[in-house]
């Protein structure tokens, strides 16, 4: 059984205002090697899950961590909330570290304004070779995992009409998005060695594809998505995000060909996902054509279905998406509760109340 690990960024927000705080630094410095980590803004707080095998015990450590994290951030009086950008206007406050100063004064106002907030899940893989004849066969199926995601409709306090806008800003990096076919481990490293070579790039963490090889543990990382509001979808994501590693390793070893879709069809594709979220149509990996959003997302349950029946994930995946499809992603929530309230600050304090609501 492949593992899961999961990666959160969360934002910190004043408990009255609902406004960022940026007090990251404090809240590590009360707690040295706590298992939070540091991100760009300081705003920010990471927490990460250690992987797990078993669904119900990764499910656990969303959970356990999210409390922690909220515990913590207490101290200073602060909430973390899983946001993938900040509701109401913000002019965050960059992390001060020499690797940071640097992509401030290289990449300016894109560092500058980079408050957003996502999602990496980590699926162990075998060696680099299965891992990029993973990367070469998942790339059709990550734009409805950002559409499941949605989580950031709101940006510097407007309605966007995206259903991810954090995708749109975290687009501004020249090394982000989707990527082209790979074919080999050898082939992989030397596009990245010719990225590091222009010197428009610090080093290798700085290699934002979707998904790619984790620089630190044997695993495919998937960077597509937001932040999930709901903990139980975070964990859905994790379900599908490891039974497409595994139907794509099994399709590499059987010598089955990648769907060669060009990065401009599958950025297509990534801006659809952002805008309509699972309120309109997506495009349809394979066919690229336009499908309601609940279409393409059974089509990757049904394309997954085989690994999710292995894992003994078919059940509790299925009953997920069926409830995720009805109520909505953090997205609709959000718009939800700002239409009901027309107060932007109480759609950050109902958000913050959901991020742990299940801890």
């Amino acid at each position: 059984m492949r593992t899961v690990g999961v990666e959160e960024e969360l934002i910190l927000v004043d408990p009255d205002t609902g406004e960022p705080r940026a007090v990251s630094g404090a809240v590590l410095a009360l707690t040295p090697g706590s298992g939070l980590e540091q991100e760009l803004q300081l705003e920010q707080l990471e927490v990460a899950t250690r992987p797990s095998s078993a669904m119900s015990e990764l499910s656990g450590e969303i959970k356990r961590w999210r409390a922690e994290a909220a515990r913590r951030a207490a101290k200073v009086g602060a909430v973390p909330v899983a946001l993938a950008t900040s509701p109401l206007p913000v002019h965050p406050s960059l992390t001060s570290s020499k690797r940071y100063r640097w992509m401030r004064e290289e990449f300016a106002l894109t560092a500058q304004e980079q408050l957003t907030c996502g999602c990496h899940i980590h699926v162990s893989v075998e060696s680099d070779e299965e891992g990029v004849g993973v990367l070469d066969r998942i790339r059709p199926w990550l734009a409805p995992l950002m559409a499941l995601s949605g989580n950031s409709p709101f940006w510097q306090g407007r309605d966007t009409g995206y259903s991810s806008y954090r995708s749109r800003v975290w687009g501004r990096w020249p090394s982000a998005g989707p990527v082209e076919i790979f074919g080999s481990a050898e082939r992989y490293r030397q596009q990245v060695r010719a990225m590091l070579d222009t010197g428009a790039l610090l080093d290798e963490g700085m290699i934002y594809f979707d998904a790619r090889l984790s620089r630190h543990y044997p695993t495919v990382e998937v960077r597509v998505a937001d932040v999930c509001l709901e903990a139980e979808d975070t964990v859905l994501l994790a379900m599908l995000v490891r039974a497409l590693v595994e139907t794509a390793a099994d399709e590499w070893r059987a010598g089955q060909p990648p769907d060669p879709a060009g990065i401009g069809l599958l950025r297509l594709a990534l801006w659809r996902a952002g805008r309509s979220g699972l309120d309109a149509h997506l495009v349809q990996p394979l066919l690229w054509t336009p499908a309601p959003a609940q279409t393409v997302l059974r089509s990757l349950l049904d394309h997954a279905r085989e690994a999710l029946d292995e894992a003994g994930d078919l059940e509790s995946a299925e009953g997920h998406l069926a409830e995720l499809l009805e109520r909505g992603s953090g997205a609709r929530r959000q718009r939800e509760v700002f239409k009901r309230t027309g107060a932007l600050r109480a759609v950050v304090k109902d958000c913050a109340t959901r991020t742990v609501a299940q801890s």
